[in-house]
């Protein structure tokens, strides 16, 4: 088995948020607006999967509330190195399914996809 410690996949609203999050801090609607764009995952995901998702993602130490403050309802967040160690993760995963695709000819060459 070798020492090679697999993760499950993400979720595709986790995903979605820490590819987000990748690019700098962000807030919700910023988060919303990200993940229904086809680079960042095309998932339409309402305020309680977000917000529900958030929560989780910092209780477990991937995602922290950022100190950034525009306004006073709008809060901020960001990565931390675990959390970006599991896009991480997911990114070499996907990766090497598409790779595998390619290879039994499912996907072109080249490109994109």
């Amino acid at each position: 088995m070798g020492d090679m410690t697999v993760s499950a996949p993400l979720t595709s609203a986790v995903f979605a948020i820490l590819l987000s999050l990748a690019a700098g801090e962000r807030h919700g609607y910023a988060m919303m607006k990200d993940a229904r764009s086809p680079e960042g995952g095309g998932v339409e995901m309402g305020p309680g999967t977000l917000y529900g998702t958030l929560e989780r993602l910092m209780r477990d130490g991937l995602v922290v509330e950022a100190d950034t403050s525009d306004n006073e309802r709008r809060r901020y967040y960001r990565l931390t190195d675990k959390g970006r160690g599991q896009l991480e993760a997911e990114l070499a995963r996907l990766d090497s399914a598409l790779a595998g695709a390619r290879l039994r000819g499912l996907l072109p060459t080249g490109g994109r996809l």
